[in-house]
């Protein structure tokens, strides 16, 4: 618990600082005010791939050594992945509405398959939900996991494969498109989210490990009821 704090402790410093770069940048020469968004907007998102990643990894580990542990990093980075995603919609939504003139619009490519993926998602948290033997829900969650990862590439490329409303990437292998000081401000937001996430899956594990706690202590004291035999139910 204690480290926990420390990282989330770390993380509000970080993330402090990241947005006090952010609304000390100069504003962008065409969107103004509304590029600052691009410093909430994109870290969630790089982080939230990070998270599925993790995901991913977590499904494998445990599909190949069946250990409870790689579950439960699985189950809980997808989720700390789905926060992440949502703030990244809910930021490109408000982006977009200022300056695109819409908020939202399916034949967007990166938009319709960002929006699958986030589906994709809830269906695998979904899915552990609604099944109650640890056994199965982490082998049906881990063959969901290791296969939802392909998502994340083709959400990634997609503005490169097809070309709509959305902008390519703000940093590509060649340079990137920013001016120094707002590329400097997100990558700083990008390290403060990374800090974040990382606060945020510390919290979730432990809270994983006291449910698994509870949930074996549950099992054990049903296990310790045991019917009467007939031979000792004595008639009224």
């Amino acid at each position: 618990m204690t480290r926990t704090k420390i990282l989330f402790g770390l993380a509000g410093i970080a993330l402090a600082y990241g947005l006090w770069m952010a609304f000390t940048a100069p504003p962008d020469a065409l969107q103004g005010e509304y590029a600052r968004i691009i410093n909430i907007h994109v870290p969630s998102f790089w982080l939230a791939f990070l998270a599925f990643f993790v995901t991913a990894f977590g499904s494998i580990m445990w599909l190949s050594r069946k250990r409870q542990r790689w579950d439960r990093l699985a189950n809980s980075s997808a989720e700390v992945g789905v926060v992440f995603t949502a703030i990244g919609l809910v930021t490109g939504m408000i982006w977009g509405q200022a300056v695109w003139g819409i908020a939202w619009d399916w034949g967007d490519p990166r938009m319709a398959s960002t929006a699958v993926m986030f589906f994709v998602y809830l269906a695998y948290l979904a899915l552990r939900a609604a099944i109650d033997d640890p056994v199965i829900r982490a082998r049906r969650s881990a063959i969901l996991g290791a296969i939802a990862v392909i998502q994340v590439p083709l959400v990634y490329y997609s503005v490169n494969l097809f070309r709509t409303i959305h902008q390519t990437q703000s940093i590509r292998p060649d340079g990137s498109t920013l001016p120094d000081e707002m590329l400097v401000a997100m990558l700083v937001n990008v390290a403060a989210f990374t800090l974040l996430y990382i606060a945020l899956l510390s919290a979730r594990l432990e809270v994983a490990k006291a449910e698994e706690s509870a949930e074996t202590e549950s099992v054990l004291a049903g296990d310790a009821v045991k019917p009467p035999k007939i031979s000792e139910v004595k008639d009224v």
